[in-house]
């Protein structure tokens, strides 16, 4: 994976990373479901009319769609809004990766080198080092919500990589189009229409909940998932996925400076080896083929007479 390559996932650690301050703002005036249904409904209704579907089997497009789109956020915006801290948030959902190699390894017979899973396990300590620091400040029902959603990020993971968009940013659009009706109906069913008309009541929070659903809209989800899914399409799933571990170390680190949530020393710490991990499992070995891999495939540590092939389906 190229330097540059690498800088783009990082740009897209950062965009994610804040965009939990941004969900944060909007969750004080939407209920969660109904606030899913409108991040992604701003962008499915010009998707439908201005953008050609992507030529991809549907059964990727609507696996990128249910895992990235519908079940990742339903229970995200759904564990933070009955009491996990926002730090903590962008910490647990970055069990996507090791959720995504797992996938790919147990589905799809995926192939992993040995740097790949020593990185993920050192950034996965990193991971279980800050959880354990911040155990304290969430109940375990709002834990198991965002870990739920985790898994169902590493499912659109592992869809978006075997879709093999030609064009990827149509792609990542197309996935718009999935979760707002089925996020409406169970908005209207779960949250209810008194609910639903209370949050469009000009109130306190209006404001900041517009200019946080804004930036959910147009940066994390249009531009950082754009981007993401442009490195899914070029790289294996388990060389990107890891960059994600990047998130919570500045979700973190925004949600001490902006909300006052306290770091610990152990947090901290935790978030060192989660750089670590991540940039050790991204770099090649030495003579290693530096040429983009196919998506769908994973690179092995071989000896040079043997040979690499794709695999999955």
């Amino acid at each position: 994976m190229p330097i540059s390559h690498r800088l783009l996932a990082v740009s897209v650690a950062v965009m994610w990373g804040l965009n939990f301050i941004a969900i944060d703002a909007s969750l004080g005036q939407f209920p969660p479901f109904l606030l899913v249904a409108l991040r992604f409904a701003i962008i499915a209704v010009p998707t439908l009319l201005l953008v050609p579907r992507p030529q991809v089997p549907v059964r990727w497009l609507l696996g990128y769609g249910i895992g990235f789109g519908t079940l990742q956020f339903l229970f995200l915006y759904w564990g933070m809004a009955v009491g996990m801290p926002t730090g903590l948030a962008s910490l647990v959902l970055q069990s996507s990766a090791p959720f995504t190699v797992l996938l790919g390894a147990v589905a799809f017979r995926d192939r992993v080198s040995a740097r790949q899973l020593v990185g993920l396990g050192v950034a996965t300590l990193g991971l279980a080092v800050v959880g354990w620091s911040q155990a304290q400040a969430a109940a375990f029902a709002p834990f198991l919500l965002v870990l739920a959603g985790g898994f169902g990020w590493a499912i659109g993971n592992v869809s978006n990589a075997r879709a093999r968009a030609t064009n990827p940013l149509h792609l990542t659009l197309w996935m718009s189009v999935v979760p707002p009706v089925p996020m409406f109906a169970l908005s209207l069913v779960v949250e209810g229409p008194d609910a639903i008309a209370a949050a469009f009541v000009p109130g306190p929070h209006m404001v900041p909940a517009l200019v946080g659903l804004a930036y959910t809209v147009l940066i994390g989800t249009l531009v950082g998932s754009g981007i993401w899914t442009w490195l899914m399409a070029r790289h294996p799933a388990g060389v990107v996925a890891p960059f994600s571990m990047l998130v919570p170390v500045v979700g973190l680190s925004a949600s001490a400076v902006l909300l006052g949530e306290h770091i610990e020393v152990a947090t901290a710490l935790g978030a060192a080896l989660v750089i670590g991990g991540v940039l050790w499992g991204s770099l090649r070995k030495a003579g290693a083929r530096t040429s983009p891999a196919p998506a769908g495939t994973e690179e092995t540590v071989a000896p040079p007479h043997s040979t690499r092939e794709p695999v999955g389906s």
